[in-house]
């Protein structure tokens, strides 16, 4: 499901979607068109900017967040002009009940990346834009930060922004086997066990990121 005010940026999401072989099921131009939708599609992944009418403020993002708490497991994807840290943050406190992305409009224009960004949060992971990642990493409390070794902090960086073991590998110059140790030393030194299964992955993120988030 999509929402997006701007006509020309949805026709061409429409398109692209369907290119991808990604069924759109609805498309709405306002918050309240996207929550009635919603409800009436049941959908498996919403698109949706963080602006949109009547004020233009945060009606999209706080749609979703309703959504997501009326539909536990639901796929979320933010699309937004700027990087809006407080609304980056808002989104993924709630990364544990699903999976969650927010990229920059900007990023659309690469459709290989945005389409698999889309797979990947609607399979449960997440997709942070770069530009999203380094804003949130910049503020609050760094004492995690300190248990990490410079290279299990750009692993962890990474990691935020969606990229898997091998592309984590691909950026780095790493094989994947040193990826997953980093990534084994992460898990422990952010004191996530096991038992915590393959949601360690984005626990781990969440404990990086929601520390240096905005109250």
């Amino acid at each position: 499901m999509l929402a997006e005010d701007s006509v020309l940026l949805r026709e061409g999401l429409i398109r692209l979607l369907d290119a991808a072989d990604m069924e759109v099921v609805a498309a709405v131009d306002d918050a309240e068109g996207l929550l009635r939708a919603a409800e009436r599609h049941r959908p498996e992944l919403v698109i949706t900017d963080v602006r949109m009418p009547p004020t233009h403020t945060d009606e999209g993002l706080r749609a979703a967040l309703v959504l997501r708490r009326q539909q536990p497991g639901l796929a979320v994807l933010v699309l937004s002009q700027y990087v809006e840290e407080r609304y980056a943050a808002q989104l993924l406190a709630s990364a544990a009940t699903g999976g969650v992305g927010y990229l920059l409009k900007d990023r659309v224009a690469d459709v290989a990346e945005f389409v698999d960004a889309l797979r990947r949060v609607a399979s449960g992971g997440t997709a942070l834009d770069p530009e999203v990642v380094a804003q949130l990493l910049l503020r609050g409390n760094s004492d995690p930060l300190e248990r990490l070794t410079p290279r299990e902090h750009e692993v962890l960086k990474l990691m935020a922004e969606g990229r898997s073991n091998a592309g984590i590998g691909q950026a780095l110059v790493l094989s994947e086997g040193a990826v997953g140790k980093h990534i084994g030393n992460i898990f422990t030194k952010l004191d996530l066990s096991p038992a915590e299964g393959d949601h360690r992955r984005v626990l781990a993120v969440l404990q990086f990121l929601k520390i240096r988030s905005l109250p």
